[in-house]
Formats: structure tokens, C-alpha cells, sequence
């Protein structure tokens, strides 16, 4: 039996799977629900023969990745439909509504029926898969209808599958990207390892992301009126792990500081036993006075879409995720020139592993590295000020990835 039908086998075996663990996983269920009605979307919203650009992501990352590519192709392109598709419910569940694309929905399962299906309707002139998104009978079925596709802001390392003497079935699935847009040299290196010479080295699209937000309105009349003259850290997409430590800190602080936490997980029952930790007088954003801000010493955040503009008002930042569950976005923190603290698990990071070496990024390890940390920064403007430059520089040095593909993209559209 042919690689393909095993392959496809097997994840229909895994999607029947994901069915039965939805009846007591509520993640689970919103990945097996949406995906119900994608083809009923998808048919409502695109014509026959209208013309489309088709890009796909696996979650919030890759979307924040794919965002500028999306903006020019808007700018550039305004009589294509822009369909964008997720894996993940973290992703499609915060985006669903974004004006950036016309059609918006999770991808369908990736057997050899769906990726028919979904092609005929969406009909792309063009497919563009971000980093590590690899569905071998949706590219199987693209390269057969010969529409240009790519891969962009991909790193490959020597640990995955295509470099193995199995991986015959997944290198194979390699050859439907017209080209790799990597974003280091060792991606080029290992891709012309496996005979794969059609691949640039143009870096990752979300410095491009992150360098636009500087150029925005990041003002927020509550943060100005809550940070005042007073030195501000901001600690974003923080988890139980990042939170034991700094509301320890919090606590037993008598410096003066304003906090604002801004959790990953913004449910009630966890809010609540946030703040319930913290001693000091906090508000919440949702219940927030503007009559209180001012004397408020910690603000916790339990709303999305505002952590990127706060960030513009901290003096020092705190990424989360770096004590368990994957470490989050430090970027854009990093963008606004100021020193960033995280966890110690950053390995795989790419920007995360640059900094640390630069000195722009400062991982601790235990609530006694945090302190001391805050301790031997607190007041000390300078080391702070050319911290945040290391940052700001390594920034300025990495923008230009998205000009570099929509110059290779000009030839297909």
C-alpha cells in the first residue's frame, strides 16, 4: 500500500480519535467542532473562479509571522480573496474575526478527500505555508494542480524528519514548495543537504511584525494615568511558574514599582486566585476605576489584545513561559528597548538564544536570581538604557524579510 493511503489511513483513525476525547477535553472539542462547518464557510464566502492567495498557519505565532505578508498582499493585490486558515483553536479562536483576510477558518484534516475539496473551491494562484506547517496530500494535491507555493520564516534542524534515512515520505512532500524562504543559513545548508537548492535566506517576517507596532499609536490613557512617574515592569503571558515567582516578589518588595501582570490563562477562577495571592493593592482591567489607577501598586490584565501597547510603557519586561510550557513571544517586548526577563528554559528560541548571548535578554532560573536581578538593575539607568539598546539594535538589524518575498512573489501574481 502506498505511503500516502497509510498516512491518510492513520490520521482518519487519529481525527476519530480526537472525536471521542472532545467529550471531555474543551480544547479538543473546539479543534473537532470548528472544523465542522470549514467546508460550509469556505463555500458561502468564495465564488467559483474568483481569484485567491491561500495562506496557512499553525496558531497565533505563525499568524503574528504571517501578518506582514498578509498586509502587502492586501495593499498589493486588492482584487484576490485572501483566505487564511489555522490548525489550532489557540490561533483561529483569538483571529477569527481579523479584517486582514476575507475567509477565515481552521484547516480540514489533511486527507487526500479534504485537500480535493478544499482546493477546488478556494482555487489559489498562490499557497504560502508558514515555518513548520508540512500537510503532505494538501501540498500533494497543490504541486498537482501546479499552483505556486511556499514556505516562509522555515527553520529546519538536523533532528527532524526529512534528514532521516525514513523520512523519505515527508522529503518527498518538500517538493511541492516552489521555495523555502529560511530563516538561517544552517536551514539553507540542511535543505541543499537533502537536494533542496531553491531556498533563500531572507530571516523571520515577525521582526518586520514587530518593527510596524513601533511605528503605531501605542498610547493607553488607563497605563498612563496607573504608571505615572513610578518604574514600571510589565510581565506578559505569564503562568503559574512565572507568577509564583513575582507574586513573591510582589509581596515582599518595598521597592517602589508598578506591576502589571498580564496572565496566558485569563479565566475567572484563575484571575481570581491571582490576585487573591497578591498582598498589595491590585485592580483587575475588566473592573477596573480610573479613579484608582493612580494609587494602584499591581494591575493584572485579563483581556487580550492589549499586552503589545502596555509593553511601550514598561521599563523592564517579563516574558512567560519559559519555566514549563514553552516560552512566549519576547520580541516585542525586546522592540521597545528595554531589557526582557525570562525563564530558563529558552532553548529553540532563535531570538531568544541571540539575546541571551547579546545580553539583552536575562534569564533566571529561581525567585533568588529574579530578586537579585532587580535588586542590581533598580535605579541603575545606564545599564538599563544600554541593555534595552542591545535589544532595539538586534531588531533593526533583522527587518526586511518580508520585502525579500513579496519581490519573489511579484512573479507569480
Amino acid at each position: 500500500m502506498p505511503l500516502r493511503f497509510v498516512y491518510t489511513f492513520f490520521l482518519i483513525l487519529s481525527w476519530f480519535g480526537l472525536r471521542v476525547v472532545a467529550l471531555f477535553n474543551p480544547k479538543i472539542k473546539l479543534f473537532v467542532s470548528g472544523r465542522e462547518g470549514t467546508f460550509q464557510q469556505i463555500e458561502s464566502k468564495i465564488q467559483p473562479g474568483t481569484k485567491s492567495i491561500w495562506m496557512h498557519v499553525a496558531s497565533l505565532g505563525e499568524f503574528e509571522q504571517g501578518l506582514p505578508i498578509l498586509e502587502k498582499l492586501r495593499a498589493n493585490y486588492p482584487q484576490h480573496q485572501l483566505v487564511l486558515t489555522f490548525f489550532s483553536p489557540s490561533g483561529y479562536e483569538v483571529k477569527k474575526n481579523t479584517p486582514i483576510a476575507d475567509v477565515v477558518a481552521y484547516l480540514p484534516m489533511d486527507t487526500i478527500s479534504n485537500a480535493k475539496r478544499f482546493l477546488d473551491r478556494v482555487n489559489p494562484e498562490l499557497a504560502i505555508f508558514i515555518k513548520y506547517e508540512i500537510w503532505p496530500n494538501y501540498l500533494h494535491q497543490l504541486q498537482k494542480r501546479k499552483v505556486p507555493t511556499l514556505l516562509v520564516s522555515a527553520i529546519f534542524a538536523k533532528r527532524q524528519i526529512f534528514f532521516k534515512p525514513f523520512g523519505g515520505f515527508m522529503r518527498k512532500s518538500l517538493t511541492a514548495f516552489s521555495h523555502f524562504f529560511v530563516q538561517d543559513p544552517n536551514s539553507k545548508k540542511l535543505l541543499k543537504s537533502i537536494g533542496f537548492g531553491n531556498a533563500t535566506v531572507s530571516g523571520d517576517t515577525r521582526f518586520d511584525r514587530v518593527n510596524e507596532i513601533l511605528k503605531r499609536e501605542n498610547r493607553l490613557d488607563f497605563m498612563e494615568i496607573f504608571k505615572g512617574d513610578h518604574f514600571c515592569m510589565v510581565a506578559g503571558s505569564t503562568w503559574p511558574e512565572d507568577e509564583e515567582i513575582l507574586v513573591e516578589y510582589i509581596n515582599t518588595s518595598d521597592k517602589d514599582i508598578k506591576f502589571v501582570i498580564a496572565p496566558h490563562e485569563i479565566k475567572r477562577a484563575h484571575v481570581d486566585s491571582l490576585v487573591g495571592k497578591i498582598s498589595k493593592t491590585t485592580l483587575r482591567f475588566s473592573e477596573m476605576e480610573e479613579s484608582k489607577l493612580a494609587d494602584c501598586e499591581v494591575l493584572v490584565v485579563d483581556t487580550i489584545g492589549l499586552l503589545t501597547k502596555i509593553y511601550s510603557y514598561a521599563n523592564l519586561a517579563y516574558v512567560g513561559g519559559g519555566f514549563a510550557t514553552g516560552l512566549h513571544n519576547t520580541l516585542e517586548p525586546a522592540a521597545f528597548g528595554i531589557p526582557v526577563l525570562i525563564g530558563p528554559q529558552y532553548q529553540g528560541f532563535r531570538e531568544a538564544e541571540d539575546l541571551v548571548q547579546r545580553g539583552g535578554i536575562l534569564p533566571i532560573g529561581t525567585y533568588g536570581d529574579f530578586s537579585s536581578l532587580l535588586e542590581d538593575v533598580l535605579g541603575d539607568d545606564s545599564y538599563l538604557k544600554k541593555v534595552g539598546k542591545v535589544n532595539s539594535d538586534y531588531l533593526r538589524e533583522n527587518v526586511g524579510s518580508t520585502e525579500v518575498i513579496m519581490a519573489h512573489i511579484k512573479q507569480f501574481l
